[in-house]
């Protein structure tokens, strides 16, 4: 006795199952990359809603905003391996020059600093 097994109709809803779930995933992937995307130049919670200022120093582009005795530098250029030092002292000259005072301390990474300002 022969079976003949349909392996067509079988095929065709596995092959629709895959569909699914790779057209899931593709947008699941896509609205991943958006929040990452947009959280790349967004202000901390104590930054937020403060206007920016753009400024340049020495090559390296920031978004700083001042908030009372604190100035944050977001970096929104790309450079290649950068290491925190120059960035920091980059950083320092940007706050220092968009809020007038003298920055006292410096912390954060290459993408985001936060200095203490002695406005005195």
């Amino acid at each position: 006795m022969l079976v003949r097994i349909n392996t067509c109709l079988g095929c065709r809803a596995l092959d629709g199952l895959m569909m699914i779930d790779t057209r899931i995933l593709t947008v699941l992937l896509c609205a991943l990359v958006m929040v990452f995307v947009t959280g790349c130049n967004m202000p901390s919670a104590h930054f937020s809603g403060l206007p920016a200022t753009a400024i340049t120093v020495d090559g390296s582009d920031f978004d700083v905003r001042v908030n009372a005795n604190q100035a944050e530098a977001i970096r929104t250029n790309m450079e290649y391996a950068p290491r925190f030092g120059p960035i920091r002292d980059r950083a320092a000259r940007a706050m220092a020059q968009v809020s007038g005072c003298e920055v006292t301390h410096v912390a954060g990474d290459q993408a985001l600093a936060v200095g203490k300002l002695d406005c005195g």
